[in-house]
């Protein structure tokens, strides 16, 4: 889809043709700021709140305050979206009539006093345990689909997001200064290179599996996989685990990956450049949901009394 056909998709069809153009235009400019996963995720995003006034038969160029604050309830009352999902949601509106005020569309923007939702310092996911993690991985070793001890491998061991693992390719494999590396497309466009300890070396070995081209991670079409497919994998694998969660995500291993090198001893700062956390904070959420369990007082308390219980 290319970019007239991305903003058109995005126009409420309650807009009449008039406002619909200047709509196209604030929506084409906004995108048009960002570019790779970041422009996706900013498009998705927006697109929600779109389709919320569409629904409502509200041009978004005419919205007032208390509209957004509406959207803000609606996110919160009806969908029971989390505080770090409507946060994020509002402020890519926030950036988009923040881009329309920039380019004189609007006089002022009608989201710049709406208060955003208070997001807990902790992480609200606790990810895998390290024996969790142990588990998945030895599924994934011994699976029959080629392609599940990568995944686990690349998101679990490197840390990658998910759509940086799906987004792989052969290609991206290479040797520099005496090391196996992978290149990788990160948030905003930005590339990195990633060293490939041997587990991981393996486990992209035989997901290749001798071929020169193409993705690493496929599905089960041959084509490359993709992040719902690559959810449907990590469900199956822990399943096999014999992991009982509620539900199982593509991030709960990003989380592990992280938890993990903080149980190995590696110091907060390493653990914040390999995981790419632009701001040290957040890999401190993921600290402190480690230690609000693992490190709970309640232990402490419990093991002190023993003899007395």
């Amino acid at each position: 889809m290319n970019n007239s056909q991305i903003t058109s998709a995005l126009v409420p069809v309650s807009t009449d043709s008039s406002a619909g153009a200047a709509l196209r235009q604030a929506i084409a400019a906004h995108l048009a700021r960002y570019t790779g996963q970041t422009r996706s995720h900013t498009e998705s995003d927006l697109r929600a709140f779109l389709n919320w006034c569409g629904e409502r038969g509200l041009d978004p160029l005419t919205a007032h305050p208390l509209h957004i604050e509406l959207y803000v309830r609606w996110m919160q009352e009806t969908r029971s979206y989390k505080p770090a999902t409507i946060s994020r949601r509002l402020s890519v509106v926030m950036g988009f009539y923040r881009t329309a005020v920039i380019d004189g569309v609007l006089a002022a923007s009608p989201a710049d006093h709406v208060r955003r939702p208070h997001v807990p310092p902790e992480s609200p996911t606790l990810g895998l345990s390290h024996l969790q993690f142990e588990a998945m991985l030895q599924a994934a070793r011994n699976s029959a689909n080629i392609n599940d001890f990568a995944l686990v491998a690349m998101v679990g061991l490197l840390g990658l997001r998910i759509f940086e693992a799906c987004g792989a390719s052969i290609d991206d494999l290479r040797e520099e200064h005496g090391h196996r590396v992978l290149k990788v497309r990160g948030k905003g466009g930005k590339v990195i290179l990633t060293p490939l300890p041997p587990a991981v070396q393996r486990a992209i070995e035989r997901a290749v599996d001798q071929r020169e081209d193409g993705p690493i991670l496929r599905n089960r079409q041959g084509g490359r996989m993709d992040r719902h497919a690559a959810t449907r994998r990590l469900h199956h694998l822990a399943e096999d685990a014999g992991i009982n969660l509620p539900r199982m995500h593509p991030h709960m291993l990003r989380h592990a990956f992280v938890t993990t090198m903080l149980d190995a001893g590696v110091d907060l700062r390493d653990v914040q450049i390999a995981a790419r956390h632009a701001d040290p904070r957040t890999t401190m959420r993921y600290a402190r949901a480690r230690k609000n369990l693992d490190r709970h007082p309640n232990y402490i308390l419990a093991a002190y009394m023993a003899s007395g219980t």
